[in-house]
């Protein structure tokens, strides 16, 4: 269930990590508020990170499209699953290590920064690593599944189904792994989230002790801050929306949730669990024939809350995921890609 916090939740940590489509931008444009907000957290004396799956950029490529859109940032502050994938393979193989890759620049660059030798020729390598590159050949990937079925080891960046494009949703890279683990039967090391080494990765370059983890999606993010065991919160930018939370079970349920950003900034009071469902701050959340209903009045952040809370205890009670087709959130904020 969602944790308490009685002073603004930034105050407990000393490293704020922000997913970047969603959380900080959607496609070309900043979210509203959302740079002054990021400048506040680094005005406290605060580290901030951006954590991205996308392994096909630099951290410096990724840093001038933030700058771009108006968010302070450096390199420095950026890490890729490309980076996280780096140190994996680092750590199994040695430096100076071959490794095959089928992938983009920015994978390339990670390699040859962990002081690895990316090699487009099989011959010798020791493992293979895969990113999104939306150059990579078909027939770069059936001789790279041929040799992963034959027992090179696989290392991949993420396992991201979809990416956001600037004509919607478009397969990720996600689709190539699960197309050479398929065929090959094998299951790849990951490096991206929801696994641990980019999130660990993170910690290790950018600094802090208590880290939290700002995100849009439950799979991706907010899973990946399970997996460290540290703190998240969701906003409500991005990808996950009200549907997303009712059927979270436990390892995919953030810490906090708000709207937007802000939340960052706020107390977060805990709804209260009674025989019928929860209550916070002028809202009621029940779910009554398998439908969730939230009636009363109140802050936005706090409707979400309840909702929230309501449909996980049906989830965890009944097994069933509450229906909310007829439900209608509060405030402006939709998910990505809504009307």
């Amino acid at each position: 269930m969602l944790e308490e916090s009685t002073g603004a939740v930034v105050e407990a940590h000393d490293l704020v990590m922000f997913d970047l489509d969603g959380v900080v931008y959607v496609g070309g444009d900043a979210i509203e508020g959302v740079a002054e907000r990021i400048e506040r957290v680094r005005a406290s004396g605060r580290h901030v990170a951006f954590v991205t799956n996308n392994a096909s950029r630099t951290p410096d490529q990724v840093a001038e499209k933030l700058v771009g859109v108006g968010v302070d940032a450096a390199g420095a502050d950026v890490v890729t699953s490309a980076q996280a994938a780096a140190r994996v393979l680092l750590e199994e193989h040695g430096a100076g290590a071959k490794i095959l890759l089928l992938g983009g620049e920015g994978l390339r660059v990670a390699l040859v920064e962990a002081g690895l030798d990316p090699v487009d020729d099989p011959d010798g390598a020791v493992a293979v690593v895969s990113g999104y590159g939306p150059d990579v050949r078909w027939r770069d990937i059936m001789r790279v599944s041929t040799l992963v079925r034959d027992g090179l080891p696989y290392v991949a960046s993420n396992t991201d189904m979809t990416i956001p494009t600037p004509y919607g949703l478009a397969p990720g890279h996600g689709v190539l792994v699960r197309t050479i683990s398929g065929f090959a039967g094998v299951t790849p090391t990951v490096a991206g989230k929801p696994e641990k080494p980019l999130m660990e990765e993170t910690v290790r370059r950018v600094g802090g002790e208590r880290p939290i983890m700002i995100g849009d999606r439950l799979d991706t993010d907010i899973e990946g801050a399970h997996a460290i065991d540290v703190r998240s919160l969701l906003v409500l930018t991005g990808v996950s929306w009200l549907e997303d939370i009712a059927t979270a079970t436990p390892e995919l349920r953030p810490s906090y949730i708000s709207p937007t950003l802000e939340g960052l900034f706020e107390a977060h009071p805990v709804p209260r669990e009674t025989d019928a469902g929860a209550e916070l701050n002028g809202w009621s959340a029940t779910v009554e024939d398998g439908r969730l209903q939230v009636t009363g009045a109140g802050n936005d952040a706090d409707w979400w809350r309840v909702a929230a809370t309501a449909c996980w205890r049906h989830l965890d009670e009944t097994g069933q995921a509450a229906g909310v087709a007829d439900t209608t959130p509060p405030g402006p904020v939709r998910r990505l890609g809504a009307e």
